[in-house]
């Protein structure tokens, strides 16, 4: 992975990521985080990014702190990772104290629940978004579509234990993946 292109000041990444935080109700952060450092800010390319998410799906920890952390330390470090995670978690912290702390006055609203629902549902369509730009970057080659099609019908279908298939299909797909010399060097 190249070094990013660009200089970020420890305030954008924050208030980035504050930004994210504020509007990731219900789920869908990864698309919302992927979108604005590669769409918007173009501060990391899309094949940094997929990487990032991939390899935050794999480590211990929530997938989205810890893309938030990915992100942060490659644009500054560790202190581009706090301010990442500080600001991710900031907005959200606040408004949750504050929901609860109103919380019988706010379940009482008639239309919550379709306020509710219609938020599940952008989420849904964020992580899609998410899933077919990772696709379109990886399909055209048959490993990582055959590693998707077992890994779902695995975890999705038959209901096998995630880390279990996740400890055969990881190793296989980076073995599948990883750089050979040619045979003209």
């Amino acid at each position: 992975m190249n070094a990013p292109p660009v200089t970020v000041s420890l305030v954008q990444i924050f208030l980035t990521f504050c930004g994210i935080g504020a509007g990731s109700f219900g789920g869908g952060i990864s698309g919302l985080i992927h979108r604005e450092i590669v769409h918007k800010k173009k501060w990391l390319s899309d094949h940094e990014m997929l990487a990032g998410i991939a390899l935050s799906q794999i480590v211990p920890g929530a997938n989205v702190t810890n893309t938030c952390v990915f992100v942060g330390q490659r644009l500054r470090g560790v202190p581009g990772a706090t301010m990442a995670l500080g600001g991710l978690l900031s907005v959200p912290f606040v408004a949750t104290v504050l929901v609860y702390l109103a919380w019988d006055w706010i379940s009482s609203v008639p239309l919550m629940p379709s306020v509710v629902d219609g938020v599940a549902a952008a989420a849904v369509g964020l992580n899609l978004r998410l899933g077919v730009v990772g696709a379109q970057r990886s399909f055209p080659k048959i490993v990582p579509i055959l590693v998707t099609i077992v890994t779902f019908v695995a975890v999705g279908v038959l209901n096998w234990p995630i880390i279990p298939v996740m400890a055969v299909m990881a190793p296989l797909s980076i073995a599948a993946a990883w750089p050979r010399k040619s045979a003209h060097a």
